[in-house]
Formats: C-alpha cells, sequence, structure tokens
C-alpha cells in the first residue's frame, strides 16, 4: 500500500475539509484514505486545525464518539472582513460605475467568484448558529452571493423567480410592489422548493426601500417556513424607513451623484 508523506497528508485533509464545509467527517475515513493510523490522523488533524486558527480561515470542530469526527466551519474574523469591506467599498466609489438614471454599476463584482466567496463567508458567519437548512434568493444578480452562503453553510440554495417556468410544476406567485420604483411585480416560487417547516435565510444583493424583500418574506409566509435572517450587501441609505425591519447589512450607499460623478459608499456599522 502507498504511504504518504504527513506534508501530503496535511494538504489532501484541508482540501477535502474545505471541499466539504460543516460535513461531519470520521477519522476512519481519513484513516483509509491514507492508510494510516487513527491517532496519527488525530495529530495531523491538530496541525491543520492550529494553522486554520492562527489565520483565520475557519474552525476545526472535533466530535468525540463513535459516531464522531470532525467539521470544517467557515468564518471570517472582524480585522478581515472589515479590511475587505472597505477594499469592496472603494472599488465601488469609482465615479465609472455610475450609469445613465444614477444607477450604481456592481455586476462585474457580484460575478466576481473572489468577491461573491468571500461575502458569501461573511454571511455564513453571521447566519451559521441558526442552523439553516437553505438560502433563499430572488433572481438574479444575488445568485452569486447566495450560492456561495450556501456553500458555506452546506446547504441547498433556492431561486425565488420573477415569473413561473413549466419546467418547475406548480408554484405560488404573488405580486409586491417595488420599494424602489412603485411598480407592480410578480414573483414566483415552485411548491416542492422549500419544505413546510424549513428554516431558511434570505440573501440580496441591493436594498433600496425593501420591496423587494418584504415580498420575498411575504411569499415565503405561504409556505410556512420560519425565516431566520436576512443578509443584503448594500442598502441605500434612503429611505432611512425600510419596508423590512430586522436585517443585516454591509455596505451603506450614501449619495450617487450623476452629475457631479461622486458616489459615497461605505462599510455599515453594526
Amino acid at each position: 500500500m502507498e504511504k504518504f508523506k504527513r506534508s501530503e497528508r496535511l494538504v489532501a485533509i484541508t482540501k477535502y475539509l474545505v471541499d466539504h464545509p460543516r460535513a461531519l467527517i470520521s477519522l476512519g475515513f481519513f484513516s483509509e484514505l491514507f492508510t494510516a493510523a487513527k491517532s496519527t490522523i488525530s495529530e495531523d488533524l491538530v496541525i491543520v486545525r492550529d494553522t486554520l486558527d492562527s489565520f483565520g480561515m475557519g474552525l476545526l470542530e472535533t466530535l468525540p464518539g463513535a459516531g464522531g469526527g470532525v467539521k470544517f466551519l467557515p468564518q471570517i474574523g472582524q480585522d478581515e472582513t472589515a479590511r475587505f469591506l472597505y477594499e469592496l467599498s472603494e472599488k465601488l466609489s469609482q465615479p465609472e460605475r455610475i450609469i445613465p438614471g444614477g444607477f450604481l454599476y456592481m455586476t462585474d463584482l457580484l460575478f466576481d467568484p473572489a468577491v461573491s466567496n468571500k461575502v458569501g463567508t461573511i454571511f455564513a458567519t453571521q447566519f451559521a448558529h441558526l442552523n439553516p437548512a437553505a438560502v433563499i434568493t430572488i433572481e438574479t444578480k444575488g445568485i452569486p452571493l447566495a450560492l456561495m452562503t450556501a456553500k458555506a453553510l452546506n446547504v441547498p440554495l433556492v431561486v425565488i423567480r420573477n415569473d413561473s417556468r413549466v419546467t418547475e410544476g406548480s408554484s405560488v406567485s404573488i405580486n409586491y410592489v417595488s420599494g424602489s420604483t412603485r411598480r407592480i411585480q410578480t414573483m414566483s416560487l415552485p411548491r416542492r422548493a422549500l419544505a413546510k417547516g424549513s428554516r431558511v435565510v434570505l440573501i440580496d444583493d441591493f436594498m433600496k426601500a425593501g420591496g423587494t424583500a418584504k415580498g420575498m418574506l411575504e411569499l415565503l409566509e405561504e409556505f410556512e417556513v420560519q425565516v431566520l435572517g436576512v443578509g443584503v450587501l448594500v442598502r441605500n441609505v434612503d429611505p432611512t424607513e425600510k419596508l423590512v425591519t430586522d436585517y443585516f447589512c454591509l455596505l451603506d450607499l450614501a449619495e450617487i451623484d450623476e452629475h457631479q460623478r461622486k458616489i459615497k459608499i461605505r462599510p455599515t456599522v453594526q
């Protein structure tokens, strides 16, 4: 049987844990994989745990007993979060991001895996203790952020659509009023997308008045699920009174002046 060096095992173990966040993995699995004694694997895991902790990359949780094992819990520290959000706000403050109508162009960053992965880890760190069973978002720009949040939490992603799809079977649809445009719009979710009583978190990319978030909450009432929290990347500070009140936001858009080509966006003080 092939024998692996400790350095090789450490790399492979870390890669496997990171690829399977919050999954319980037995010592026996690694023992068989590397043809190594469980005591040796335990020593390897101590090194992995201490390294992850030293660099603020997450926690390695050990569960004792016959049915135990280890879980990798992706986390991001306050200092790294603050540094990342400051850098992201600097990128979003570039005048060329202002598009006609006084809107802020964010699509390139939202669909950048490095950015969406970091944002997803921040949201996962915020909501992990609530033990959600799914992450919910509405198409389209919030999908990358919600997907990375779901990945870090190791739960499914459910996408609310702007209309029903024949290929998804019977759906529940509601009309809602956009808080920003005051237009009546429609959102839809297949009946089989969520089990009754599911515990979920909502993730969205932008909030102005909160009409979309309120619509999602009202739609989910039809499924009798428990919404544990709402995460938003950017909120417009105006209007100050939102249609939803309980949410976790990362960035505040304080001003966008199309004529003076000026944007003021900053990390939110929680």
